[in-house]
């Protein structure tokens, strides 16, 4: 029995060794991947002119713009529109239509294959990139929340005093159920903010982009995931959020859009009609279409 026994403590490390063996191959592939990813060369570079402007008023002006992911397969197609600093313009129309291309753009995430995309009549190619998104604020569908206090979510490493982050999160009324946790805006959150509701993260990412004070704010579907009560908050606080900014808005609920200036309808990488809601829906032709399905469903 002795000897059984010390046989098996003798191959024990053999065996774990060749475990750690596995476990060492199989990292060096991954970190061989990650390591490929951060030697990419990107795609989207500064001009080595490109100057940022003193003061950003906000006009968004895209001239003619046509783009594609692919080659040979145009996901825009000849889009041109002007946002004149502090309206709203919406984007709607059906999956596929190329509303999240625009916002892409837009962020200078690609390059457009041919035309321009203009903030305050200067080509983005030519406007330094961190100057850009200083100015530009984003809320998507799905609310990061990162596993930090409340305060630290909202001013997100900019050095913006506690009395602005905690006037931020009043103004979209994010304050009344902030100040009912146990650790108010210093209470840590757990790893993407598990133990807050949808409803409630989105209206932490409102704080957080109206604490940074944009001069452009894009919504890209940033009440999809809430339920129709969530809801009419989270409209008080994206209303409380476009006030005086340029604002551009991606959505498929059309209750959420009724109130822009302009309203553009995508399809198949064109604009096919644009106008307010209610032109719109007295033009009876795909807007309307899309607002009954939408009404009928509800």
């Amino acid at each position: 029995m002795a000897f059984i026994s010390y046989v098996r403590q003798m191959f024990q490390p053999i065996a774990d060794m060749s475990e750690k063996f596995n476990i060492m191959q199989s990292a060096m592939a991954s970190a061989e991947r990650v390591f490929g990813v951060m030697d990419t060369a990107p795609e989207v570079t500064e001009a080595p002119d490109a100057e940022a402007p003193a003061e950003m008023a906000g006009r968004v002006e895209f001239e003619s713009v046509s783009f594609s992911y692919v080659e040979g397969k145009q996901v825009l197609r000849d889009v041109s529109f002007t946002v004149e600093p502090g309206r709203s313009v919406a984007v709607v129309g059906p999956t596929g239509a190329g509303k999240t291309s625009i916002i892409n753009l837009l962020c200078r995430f690609y390059d457009p294959s041919s035309g321009s995309v203009k903030v305050d009549g200067t080509d983005l190619r030519r406007m330094p990139m961190a100057s850009l998104r200083r100015n530009m604020a984003i809320v998507l569908q799905d609310a990061f929340i990162f596993s930090r206090t409340i305060e630290d979510n909202i001013r997100l490493g900019s050095p913006i005093g506690t009395e602005s982050v905690r006037k931020a999160a009043e103004m979209v009324q994010a304050d009344g159920f902030i100040e009912n946790l146990p650790g108010g805006y210093s209470e840590v959150m757990a790893e993407r903010g598990a133990t807050l509701s949808t409803g409630q993260k989105q209206l932490i990412c409102f704080a957080r982009a109206l604490a940074h004070d944009p001069k452009i704010l894009i919504l890209d579907e940033a009440t999809s995931s809430v339920d129709p009560a969530t809801e009419q908050l989270v409209q008080k606080a994206i209303e409380t959020l476009m006030r005086g900014r340029t604002s551009i808005i991606v959505a498929h609920r059309l209750s959420t859009i009724q109130k822009a200036d302009e309203i553009l309808v995508l399809d198949e990488g064109r604009i096919v009609e644009r106008g307010s809601h209610q032109e719109l829906l007295a033009r009876r032709g795909i807007y309307y279409n899309l607002y009954l399905l939408q009404y009928r469903n509800g």
